[in-house]
């Protein structure tokens, strides 16, 4: 079904296909383009202090849906790669390719956190599967992961870029003051879910537009109750400070928000409702 979104004043012209996963809309001159890797049913057990009330409240009956999506970002010149996914099946892969958007056309890679269903992708055989693309993602995450508390699928998945010098570690900003690490993409620091999980703000023609990245799992709660984390968050109360911040950033702001986990088209309009927040996908 084709579908059309203004989200607030920032993003409009949106359209899609649900059945294909695939749903783009613009941020000024750049197009950005939901890409769901799969979907399946949601599971409530991995939220953490969520009473039957909560769960009777916001979790309908017949069950809901939990999706793992990236994001591409054309903009002039570039392609831009948000998270990689888990690489399963290759279905980033061929939905890229059916956008125009080859591996070997990718400029950068931005990741958010070092989960493997966000840097799947990147590497097959050893090789890098983004041959032309430079891999950004924050310093604290690249030497938690790879240094600290070693993920042997982390380091696999980034060594034929390290061993390229294309990997550029940063320091992500503050709300305040975001960290501009390509043109018209600001990094902003998002630490709990992991030490180093980071959120991108797409600006352009002054529109803006958030990527969260797993600031949340299951959307129907943490919305509203983002003082719930869950048992990905490896520190669950910096997790859900870090949620109520970013959302009440994203509500006082009008600014837009797409996700990893939010299930099609994965970007809609955020405000205040009572002592949490309400998602409006776009439409």
């Amino acid at each position: 079904m084709l579908m059309g979104v203004v989200l607030g004043a920032v993003a409009a012209g949106g359209y899609g296909n649900e059945a294909d996963g695939i749903y783009s809309f613009r941020v000024g001159e750049f197009e950005v383009i939901t890409l769901v890797e799969s979907q399946r049913e949601g599971n409530t057990g991995i939220l953490i202090g969520a009473d039957e009330a909560v769960l009777r409240r916001y979790i309908p009956a017949q069950g809901f849906q939990h999706s793992a999506n990236a994001f591409l970002i054309k903009a002039p010149g570039r392609n831009i790669l948000v998270d990689s996914g888990t690489g399963a099946g290759g279905i980033l892969l061929e939905k890229l390719r059916s956008l125009g958007a080859a591996p070997e056309s990718i400029n950068a890679v931005l990741i958010t956190h070092l989960h493997g269903d966000h840097f799947g992708s990147l590497q097959s055989d050893g090789r890098a599967v983004f041959p032309n693309a430079r891999i950004y993602l924050s310093a604290r995450e690249l030497e938690y992961f790879t240094r600290t508390s070693v993920n042997r699928s982390a380091v696999s998945a980034l060594a034929p870029y390290q061993s390229s010098s294309r990997i550029t570690a940063f320091e992500p900003g503050t709300f305040a003051s975001p960290a501009e690490i390509l043109p018209g993409i600001k990094a902003i620091a998002a630490y709990g879910h992991t030490p180093g999980h980071t959120i991108f703000q797409i600006e352009n023609s002054n529109a803006k537009f958030l990527i969260i990245g797993d600031l949340l799992h299951i959307a129907l709660v943490q919305f509203p109750v983002p003082e719930i984390s869950a048992t990905y968050d490896m520190d669950a109360n910096a997790a859900a400070q870090v949620r109520r911040q970013v959302l009440d950033y994203a509500a006082r702001n009008r600014i837009p928000v797409g996700g990893m986990h939010i299930v099609y088209p994965a970007v809609g309009s955020v405000e205040a409702d009572g002592a949490g927040f309400k998602f409006t996908p776009a439409r």
